[in-house]
C-alpha cells in the first residue's frame, strides 16, 4: 500500500464515521439546541465563558493533539503499518471519538463539571476522590514531560553550542503567539464583528507571527526556556480563558489545521511509498533485551490518535465550560478526535516513507515527521527548509497548548479534591479555603511539575501510556454509569471500556513484573520509583473500576443528578 491509498482510505472511514456514527450517538443521547448550557448558566468570566464553535473546536483540538498522535504511531511502527492503521481507524472511531463525545456530553448535562464530579454523583465520593487524585498526579507527570519538550523545541543551541535557526524561529513565533493572543482575546470579547472578519483577523496575526519569527529568531538555552515555560503556565492557569487560552488556541488551531491540510495535499501529490512491512511480529526484542508484545504494547503506545484518557479531562474540564449550544458538542468533541486520527495516519505515512530496510532512521518522532512532511510539501513548490521550520513550529504549538490545558485541569482537580459541596464556601475551614484557592493550587501543582522535570521524570515516562489508557477506561465507566442512570443508551461504551481495562491491567502487570525482576538483581532508584507508580496506578484503577462496574451492572436506581427538567426532557431529541 502506498501513502495516497492509505490517506484516501482514512478520509473515507473517518468522514463517514462523523456523518453516520456521530449523528447516531447524538440522536440516541439527545441534544437540545434550546437548552441553556453551563457556559451561560455558570458564567464567571474565568472558566465558564461562552465561545463560538470554531474557537472551542480550536481549543479542544489543539489541547488533545499535543505531540501524541505523532509520537505514538511512529514508535508503534515497529509492529508494521497494518496493525497501526487498523488501531488508529477503529480505535479513533469506536473508542476515542465515543469517549470524547460522552465525556463532554456528561459534563455539559451536569453544569460543566469534570469527570471526577460525574463519578461522585453517579458512583460515589470514594470513586471521585481516587479519580481526582489520579488526575492530579497524572497532570503533574504530563506537565513535567511537555514542559521539557517545549523548552527543547525553543532551545537555540545544539550539543556543539551552534545556533539552531529553526528552533530560534519557533521560539520567536511562539512568543508572538502569546502576545497576539492577548490582544485577540480582548478583540473577540469586546467587539461584535462577523465571524468571517474575526477569522481573517486571526489568520493575519498568525501569518505575521510566522513571518517575524522566521526573520528574527531568538537564541536562548533550554534551561532558561524551561523557567519561562513554567512562568507562562502559572499565568495561563489563573488568567480568564477568554484573555489567553481561548484566543491562543484559536490562533494555533489554524496553524495546526494548515499543517494537516498541507500534509494531506503533499501526500496526495507526492504519493510516498511505504517502506515499512505490513506486519513484523507479535513479539519483538530490542537491542537491550527488553521485550514488547503486540498486545498490549500497540494499544498503549498509540494513545492520542486512537483513544486517550487525557481527552476526557479536556472535554469535561475546560471545553465543556465554553460550549454555547448543545449541538456544538458533536463537532467539538467527536469531530476533533477524528481529525486527530487523521493526523496519526499522516504520521504513520511519514514513518513509512523515511523507513529503510534497517528500520526507522535516527532521530525523535517529531524530527522524522518534520523531515518527511517537508519533503512532501516540496511537491507543492514550497522550499524544504522553510517547511521544516513551520512543521517544527506546529508541533511545538501542539505541545504548548496541551501544556497549559493539562495544567489548568490539574489545578481544577486539586481544588475539587478538597471541595465539599455540602459546606458553603464562607463556612469552610481556613485550611480548606487555602487548599481550594486557585492560586495556591496552581503554584503547588507547578512547583512539583518543575521539580519533576528537573530531577528524574524520565524514569517514569514508560508509565505514561498505561496511565493515560487507564484514565480512558475510568472515563468510559463513568460515562456509561451516567448514561444508565439518566435512562440513555450507553451500550456502545461497554466494549471499549472492557477492552481498555484489559489493555491497561495487562500492561501494568507486565511492567510490575519487569521492574520487580530488575530490582531483584540491582536496586536502582528510577526503577523503584516506577514500581511505586505502577502499583499505585493498578490499585487505583482496580478500586475505581470495581466501584463503577458495580453501579453499572447493579439494579437501576434513580440517581439524584443535577440535570434540569428541560435537560431531562431533551434526552430523546434529535440533533437539528
Amino acid at each position: 500500500m502506498n501513502g495516497l491509498t492509505m490517506m484516501i482510505l482514512a478520509v473515507v472511514v473517518l468522514g463517514g464515521a462523523y456523518l453516520i456514527y456521530g449523528r447516531y450517538l447524538a440522536k440516541k443521547w439527545g441534544i437540545n439546541p434550546d437548552s441553556k448550557t453551563p457556559a451561560y448558566e455558570m458564567e464567571d468570566g474565568v472558566d465558564y465563558v461562552p465561545a463560538d464553535t470554531n474557537v472551542v473546536f480550536g481549543h479542544q483540538f489543539a489541547s488533545i493533539a499535543g505531540a501524541g498522535p505523532i509520537n505514538g504511531p511512529i514508535q508503534a511502527a515497529m509492529f508494521g503499518w497494518l496493525p497501526v492503521m487498523l488501531w488508529i481507524l477503529l480505535g479513533g472511531v469506536f473508542f476515542g471519538a465515543v469517549q470524547d463525545f460522552a465525556s463532554m456530553y456528561a459534563s455539559v448535562k451536569n453544569k460543566g463539571r469534570s469527570i471526577g464530579y460525574i463519578i461522585e454523583l453517579y458512583i460515589g465520593k470514594l470513586g471521585k476522590r481516587l479519580f481526582l487524585l489520579f488526575t492530579w498526579l497524572f497532570s503533574i507527570l504530563v506537565v513535567a514531560a511537555f514542559a521539557d519538550i517545549v523548552a527543547g523545541t525553543f532551545n537555540g543551541f545544539d550539543a556543539n553550542k551552534a545556533t539552531v535557526t529553526a528552533n530560534g524561529a519557533v521560539a520567536t513565533t511562539s512568543l508572538l503567539f502569546i502576545a497576539f493572543a492577548v490582544g485577540l482575546g480582548f478583540y473577540l470579547k469586546y467587539t461584535r464583528f462577523p465571524k468571517m472578519l474575526n477569522t481573517l483577523f486571526a489568520i493575519a496575526l498568525l501569518v505575521l507571527a510566522v513571518g517575524l519569527g522566521l526573520a528574527f529568531p531568538i537564541y536562548v538555552p533550554q534551561s532558561a526556556w524551561l523557567i519561562f515555560v513554567f512562568i507562562y503556565v502559572i499565568i495561563a492557569c489563573v488568567t480568564p480563558v477568554w484573555a489567553l487560552l481561548q484566543p491562543r488556541d484559536y490562533l494555533n488551531s489554524y496553524l495546526l489545521i494548515a499543517m494537516i491540510v498541507g500534509s494531506v495535499l503533499g501526500i496526495c501529490v507526492y504519493n510516498p511509498s511505504m517502506n515499512l512491512p505490513s506486519f513484523t511480529a507479535f513479539k519483538l526484542t530490542a537491542a537491550n533485551g527488553s521485550v514488547s508484545y503486540l498486545f498490549p504494547a500497540l494499544f498503549v503506545t498509540i494513545a492520542c490518535g486512537a483513544v486517550s484518557g487525557f481527552h476526557s479531562l479536556v472535554a469535561s474540564g475546560t471545553a465543556s465550560k465554553q460550549i454555547k449550544n448543545e449541538k456544538n458538542m458533536l463537532p467539538v468533541s467527536f469531530g476533533a478526535m477524528l481529525l486527530e486520527s487523521l493526523l496519526a495516519i499522516t504520521a504513520l505515512i511519514a514513518a513509512g516513507f523515511v523507513a529503510t530496510q534497517e528500520g526507522l532512521p535516527a532521530g525523535t518522532p517529531p524530527q522524522l515527521f518534520a523531515q518527511a512532511i517537508s519533503i512532501f510539501l516540496t511537491s507543492l513548490g514550497l522550499p524544504e527548509s522553510v517547511c521544516y521550520t513551520l512543521i517544527t513550529l506546529a508541533i511545538s504549538a501542539f505541545a504548548l497548548t496541551s501544556l497549559d490545558s493539562v495544567a489548568r485541569v490539574g489545578r481544577i482537580a486539586f481544588q475539587e479534591f478538597f471541595t465539599d459541596d455540602s459546606i458553603a464556601p464562607e463556612n469552610q475551614s481556613p485550611l480548606n479555603k487555602v487548599l481550594t484557592n486557585k492560586y495556591f493550587a496552581t503554584i503547588l501543582t507547578l512547583v512539583l511539575c518543575y521539580a519533576l522535570s528537573r530531577a528524574g521524570y524520565a524514569s517514569i515516562w514508560p508509565l505514561f501510556g498505561s496511565a493515560n489508557q487507564l484514565l480512558s477506561a475510568l472515563a468510559l465507566i463513568a460515562c456509561a454509569v451516567f448514561l444508565k442512570k439518566t435512562k440513555r443508551q450507553g451500550a456502545m461504551l461497554w466494549g471499549p471500556m472492557v477492552i481498555m481495562l484489559g489493555v491497561t491491567f495487562t500492561a501494568l502487570a507486565l511492567k510490575i513484573t519487569e521492574l520487580v525482576t530488575a530490582l531483584s538483581g540491582q536496586f536502582v532508584f528510577g526503577n523503584a520509583l516506577q514500581l511505586v507508580f505502577a502499583v499505585l496506578l493498578l490499585i487505583l484503577g482496580v478500586i475505581v473500576a470495581f466501584e463503577g462496574i458495580k453501579k453499572l451492572i447493579g439494579k437501576d436506581v434513580t440517581s439524584e443528578n443535577t440535570e434540569t427538567a428541560d435537560t431531562k426532557k431533551s434526552a430523546g431529541e434529535v440533533v437539528a
